[in-house]
C-alpha cells in the first residue's frame, strides 16, 4: 500500500514562495505518476500540476498556475515537490499529493493513492 505525506504548507504573504515536499513510502516510486491537487473552500478539486512516472519527462500545469509553480520529482529520495512562486491570495487551499500507476499526463482521472494534505495560505 502506498503511503504518501505531505509537508511545506504554511501563511505566506502574496508575491512570496513555498515548497511542498511529498515523502512516498510502500511502493514502486519510479513506477508512480505523481501529482498535486488543490481544493479550497467552496470550490472543486483542482489537479494543480503533475509528472510522469520514472524521469518525470512529461509535465502537466493547470492554467491558473503555469509559469509560477513547478513540479519536480527525486526517485531517489522517493518525494515529489512542487515549487510554488509568485503565490496569489486565491493559491490559498489544501494542497493533497496523489499518486497512480500508469494514466497518461493529461488525464486527471485514476489517482488512487492521497495525503492527508498540508495547508497553504497565502496573505495579501
Amino acid at each position: 500500500q502506498v503511503q504518501l505525506v505531505e509537508s511545506g504548507g504554511g501563511l505566506v504573504q502574496a508575491g512570496g514562495s513555498l515548497r511542498l515536499s511529498c515523502a512516498a513510502s510502500g511502493g514502486t516510486f519510479s513506477s508512480l505518476s505523481m501529482a498535486w491537487f488543490r481544493q479550497a473552500p467552496g470550490k472543486e478539486r483542482e489537479r494543480a500540476a503533475a509528472i510522469s512516472w520514472f524521469g518525470g519527462r512529461s509535465t502537466y500545469y493547470a492554467d491558473s498556475v503555469k509559469g509560477r509553480f513547478t513540479i519536480s520529482r527525486d526517485n531517489g529520495k522517493h518525494t515529489v515537490y512542487l515549487q510554488m512562486s509568485s503565490l496569489k491570495v486565491e493559491d490559498t487551499a489544501v494542497y493533497y499529493c496523489a499518486a497512480r500507476i500508469g494514466g497518461t499526463i493529461t488525464t486527471p482521472q485514476g489517482y488512487d493513492h492521497w495525503g492527508q494534505g498540508t495547508q497553504v495560505t497565502v496573505s495579501s
